[in-house]
């Protein structure tokens, strides 16, 4: 039977990094950045499991003694482009083996070692009562920001730079932290992103993200001038629990692993709530924006296996599902293009019956990829590449939204920005075809 643990918190924190090493067990105020990550997410009330992924042993043990249930991940995603949801929907796979199959899920980074518990508190009570889809951490922003061509030329983004007004009369604007990012699990799981429907900002005052050695030091100061000892903070809930008291002291004396980063004294922050905004309008460049989806064929419209009969004839299987969704796609006004490596008359055929292009014999996806889009007029920002083996890695980069099927190469899944739930030949087609439309459908 099911837990009725209802909110997970995972926490992905692979042991390679490149700008500061060893990052996750660096210490900030004597604490290990995965320990104060673990400590914060167990002092959060709405929590009821926490949960570390790692594909490091002294990760591992540094999560397990901070009180962490730990999933150990595979090694194709805990490279350095291995996306964080790819982590986060492995870590649910696992759990869902373990009996757990919680409604909620917060990703917690380990990289903001100032993390309050009632923040992730008061973000998991928005997406529970389904006031949002996802909340994320953030501070508010009046900047001005400026971009630079190919040639160095700067210009405004967010502004007019002969008309500057006063703070005061500028709208604000929301600039990410990494702190935290809470969301509807079924909503993660089918659209394999951390940001769908309607997404909430949940405004945090400590926006420190750890990212170099300089990063490292200020937060340590911080820590060390700031965090005091758990008596004189009763008012919070970690805080005032004999284990928690016992953790902490022995960090101070000896013991790397303690629930220090629960236990700040800094006053609480006095931020207004910002109201739930659209998914469309927070990223610009998202699924709903999609303009055309190009597929490989072998090993996505099919399972890359090949028939072969005494006459040397081949044939393929494919899914039904799989041409119902390019159709789907065809008839919302998205252009579809098979794009294959190998030349086969049953490829042709294929797409034949599909009612879209082909183009066959292609050594360099990549190059073919952009020479269509520059046709067919479409950015590659907004292309949907799907791809399986090695012979994708080209065009995977060269679009806005790489996705790769379940089974594809571990190479491939690394390079996908998504990886879809069905393996080629099984559904994967329609299941794109599926996210891209639902997105869609909640623009405004």
């Amino acid at each position: 039977m099911p837990s009725m643990e209802r909110v997970v918190a995972v926490i992905p924190a692979r042991a390679g990094s490149v700008g500061v090493p060893r990052k996750n067990l660096r210490t900030v105020g004597g604490v290990p950045l995965v320990a104060r990550a673990v400590a914060s997410a167990r002092a959060a009330s709405r929590v009821d499991r926490v949960v570390v992924s790692t594909d490091g042993a002294e990760i591992a043990s540094a999560a397990s003694a901070a009180g962490a249930d730990v999933v150990m991940r595979p090694p194709e995603l805990s490279t350095g482009t291995a996306s964080s949801e790819s982590a986060v929907l492995h870590a649910l796979d696992v759990l869902a083996e373990r009996g757990v199959d919680p409604a909620v899920v917060v990703l917690v980074q380990a990289t903001s070692p100032f993390t309050r518990p009632d923040d992730i508190d008061l973000a998991v009570e928005r997406v529970c009562s389904g006031e949002c889809d996802t909340v994320f951490a953030a501070v508010r922003t009046h900047a001005f920001l400026w971009g630079a061509d190919a040639a160095g030329r700067v210009r405004g983004l967010n502004h007019d730079p002969a008309f500057r007004p006063m703070r005061q009369d500028r709208e604000p604007q929301y600039q990410e932290t990494g702190a935290f990012y809470v969301m509807d699990a079924a909503g993660l799981r089918r659209f394999g992103l951390r940001f769908f429907g309607r997404i909430g900002v949940a405004l945090i005052a400590d926006p420190m993200d750890i990212d170099t050695e300089h990063d490292l030091l200020v937060a340590d100061a911080l820590a060390r001038v700031h965090e005091a000892d758990p008596a004189s903070t009763p008012d919070h809930r970690l805080a005032a629990s004999a284990p928690a008291r016992h953790a902490v002291a022995s960090a101070r004396s000896a013991a790397p692993v303690s629930a220090v980063a629960a236990t700040r004294t800094l006053p609480p922050h006095d931020l207004d709530p910002v109201p739930a905004i659209d998914g469309a309008h927070v990223e610009a460049s998202g699924i709903a924006r999609i303009e055309a989806v190009v597929t490989d064929f072998d090993g996505v419209h099919t399972d890359d296996t090949v028939r072969v009969d005494q006459n040397g004839v081949e044939s393929v299987r494919v899914s039904r599902r799989d041409g119902l969704g390019v159709r789907m796609l065809r008839g919302a006004g998205v252009p579809v293009l098979i794009l294959s490596t190998e030349t086969n008359p049953v490829v042709a055929a294929r797409a034949a019956k599909l009612g879209v292009p082909v183009l066959q014999g292609i050594d360099d996806k990549a190059a073919a990829l952009v020479r269509w889009a520059a046709d067919a007029g479409v950015q590659l920002e907004h292309v949907a590449y799907l791809g399986n083996d090695v012979n994708d890695l080209g065009a995977l980069g060269s679009v806005g939204w790489p996705f790769a099927v379940a089974d594809a190469h571990p190479r491939t899944l690394a390079a996908a920005r998504r990886v879809l739930r069905s393996p080629g030949g099984a559904g994967a087609v329609r299941e794109l075809a599926e996210i891209i439309l639902e997105q869609k459908r909640t623009m405004p």
